[in-house]
C-alpha cells in the first residue's frame, strides 16, 4: 500500500515498539499521528521527525480521545495505515495467592479493558474513517495492525488477565479480516517475544539480556523495537498478508 500522502495513526506511538513504527511509517512518506499518554516522549518524537508528524494525548479507553486521534489523523490526509501497539497494566500475579486470596477481579476487567477493549475500540473506529477513503487502484483502503503477544499462545504463570488480553487480540484478528474486506480494510496482527523497550525500566540492555536472552533459540537475544517496526511496515506494503498472528520471537516458546 502506498503511503505517500496519506496518514498514519500509532497507537501507543510514544513507547518502544511505537516510537520504532512512527519512525518506519514517517520515512515511508506517511504523515503520522503519534497517539499516546505520554506527553513528553510523544511530543520529543514529533519534534524530532518535524513536518508530517502529530502528537495527540490518547486514551484508548476514551470513545472521545480515539475519535479525536482518528479525526487528527484524517485531518492529515486519507487514514490508511493503524497500528495499535499501546503498553498497559502487568500485575503478574497468580489466580489465588500463598494467602488463599483470588486475584482481584477489578484488576482482571481493568488489564482486559485496556488491552483487549481498547484494541477493539481503535481498530473500529479506524476502520470505519478507512471505509470511507477512496479505494486505491488494488480496491484497498486501509489497513489495521494490532499487537497481541507470545503469552496470547502460552501465558506465564501471573498472567491469567494478560494473556487472556491478547489471546482476545489473536482471536478477533480473523474475524476482523473478514468483517472488514467489503471495505477492503485489512487486519493482521503481530505477536512479539521479549523485546528490548522502555519497559524494562532502568535494568541495562546486558542485565535484561543476562536474563532472558538464553530463552531465545536463535538469534540468542532479546529482540530490537525496529525489527517489529519493519515488520509492521511489511504488512502495511504487501495487499495479500491479511486475516492472520506473526509471531516474531526468535522461535521462543514460554514455559512454566
Amino acid at each position: 500500500m502506498e503511503l505517500s500522502g496519506s496518514s498514519a495513526l500509532v497507537v501507543g506511538g510514544a513507547g518502544g515498539f511505537g516510537a520504532a513504527t512512527v519512525r518506519r511509517l514517517h520515512a515511508a512518506g506517511a504523515r503520522v499521528v503519534i497517539a499516546d499518554l505520554q506527553e513528553e516522549n510523544g511530543k520529543a518524537l514529533a519534534a524530532e521527525l518535524g513536518e508530517n508528524a502529530l502528537f495527540v494525548h490518547t486514551d484508548v479507553t476514551s470513545e472521545e480521545s480515539v475519535d479525536a486521534a482518528i479525526a487528527s489523523a484524517v485531518e492529515m490526509g486519507p487514514l490508511r495505515a493503524n497500528v495499535i501497539v499501546h503498553g498497559g497494566p502487568a500485575a503478574g500475579k497468580r489466580i489465588v495467592n500463598r494467602a488463599g486470596e483470588p486475584y482481584p477481579v477489578a484488576t482482571f476487567r481493568r488489564t482486559v479493558e485496556i488491552f483487549l477493549v481498547g484494541t477493539y475500540h481503535v481498530l473500529s473506529k479506524a476502520a470505519a474513517a478507512m471505509s470511507r477513503n477512496e479505494p486505491l487502484d488494488s480496491g484497498q483502503r486501509g489497513v489495521v495492525i494490532t499487537t497481541a503477544s507470545i503469552a496470547g499462545f502460552e501465558g506465564q504463570v501471573g498472567q491469567s488477565d494478560y494473556s487472556a488480553a491478547k489471546a482476545g487480540v489473536i482471536g478477533m484478528t480473523l474475524t476482523a479480516a473478514r468483517d472488514l474486506a467489503p471495505a477492503g480494510v485489512r487486519v493482521m496482527c503481530i505477536a512479539p517475544g521479549v523485546f528490548f523497550t522502555p519497559a524494562y525500566g532502568s535494568m541495562t540492555r546486558e542485565e535484561a539480556e543476562a536474563r532472558f536472552g538464553n530463552n531465545i533459540p536463535n538469534p540468542k537475544r532479546l529482540g530490537e523495537p525496529d525489527e517489529y517496526a519493519r515488520l509492521a511496515l511489511s504488512i502495511v506494503d504487501n495487499d495479500y498478508l491479511n486475516g492472520t498472528t506473526i509471531r516474531i520471537d526468535g522461535a521462543q516458546r514460554f514455559n512454566i
